[in-house]
């Protein structure tokens, strides 16, 4: 069976995803664990989908590229991916539809509803790997593997057995184990990457001196996250994960340090006035350019200034 390529398949429901796809109506109808090893004969869509669901799937491989938002991910060897409801999923390249991709290991679905009046409904929007429309995925050593693997195989062991007044309280602290340790394992591996990241702050620190350049000729707004990760190839809530770890600063935080220093440089080393200043970092009002100044500075920019007169 094939499914229409030319845009994206809507699977509104698990159980539409579920006959669909060739198997059995889950045992729950808000919650799903698909077990590949024991799945074989599933139909997965030759094009890009959108699931109204969460999706967090194990690989232990994957052959070329896997769309994810507006980019891929860029590995080959497998790994833990996630997707947030909503989002554009599924194998692409170069703008054509490719084959089906393999099915995963694991594949947990979890429809928003599931998770109504538990603290887990408002704190999985927090988790930043949700929100990647990036070509970044969580790779695994063997240790970290194993230990997701297990908590996979509880729920599935919850689901199989009778469906009890406790049974979504256990699958929510068994749902909210797995995402804490991604959590972990995801900031292990935004250290461990650092050659990556280096790379990503060289090009992020050309930007920014590329944008200050210009805007000393010609008048730009003051940079926004959204514009560096685009310039990026990366998603806003990436680069500032990334930055933290770098840098102990968020995106924001990082754009705001900027722009004071090229401030200082300029109030110290040239005759423009506050204003002019603020007109050439990209303010539109020099009002808004001397209250974050002096929220970082402890100075307004006039008394920075007079400080090499």
């Amino acid at each position: 069976m094939k499914y229409e390529t030319t845009s994206p398949y809507q699977f509104n429901s698990l159980s539409e995803a579920h006959r669909l796809m060739g198997l059995p109506m889950p045992k729950h109808p808000l919650l799903s664990i698909i077990d590949g090893c024991q799945s074989s004969n599933v139909r997965m869509p030759s094009g890009t989908h959108v699931l109204h669901f969460y999706k967090i799937s194990y690989k232990p491989k994957l052959s070329g590229k896997l769309r994810y938002g507006q980019s891929h991910y860029d590995f080959d060897g497998g790994g833990l991916l996630f997707a947030a409801p909503g989002q554009v999923i599924g194998p692409y390249e170069d703008g054509e539809a490719t084959e089906p991709e393999p099915l995963a290991m694991f594949t947990l679905l979890i429809h928003p509803d599931f998770l109504w009046g538990h603290p887990l409904a408002k704190k999985i929007k927090q988790y930043g790997f949700f929100s990647y429309a990036t070509n970044e995925a969580l790779h695994l050593s063997d240790e970290e593997k194993e230990t997701l693997i297990a908590i996979f195989k509880m729920v599935q062991t919850e689901l199989d057995n009778r469906i009890d007044d406790l049974s979504q309280k256990v699958i929510l602290s068994q749902i909210e184990l797995l995402l804490n340790y991604a959590d972990r394992f995801y900031k292990r591996q935004f250290i461990t990457r650092n050659a990556a990241h280096s790379d990503l702050l060289q090009k992020l620190e050309a930007i920014l001196e590329a944008h200050f350049n210009e805007a000393e000729t010609s008048a730009k707004s003051v940079p926004t996250v959204h514009q560096l990760a685009d310039h990026l190839n990366i998603s806003p809530s990436y680069l500032s994960d990334m930055l933290r770890v770098a840098t102990g600063l968020n995106a924001q935080q990082h754009i705001h340090e900027k722009l004071v220093a090229k401030a200082k440089e300029m109030l110290s080393t040239t005759q423009l006035s506050v204003s002019e200043v603020a007109y050439v970092l990209g303010f539109e009002h020099p009002q808004s350019f001397s209250k974050l100044f002096r929220k970082k500075v402890l100075q307004s920019p006039l008394e920075f200034r007079r400080t090499f007169n």
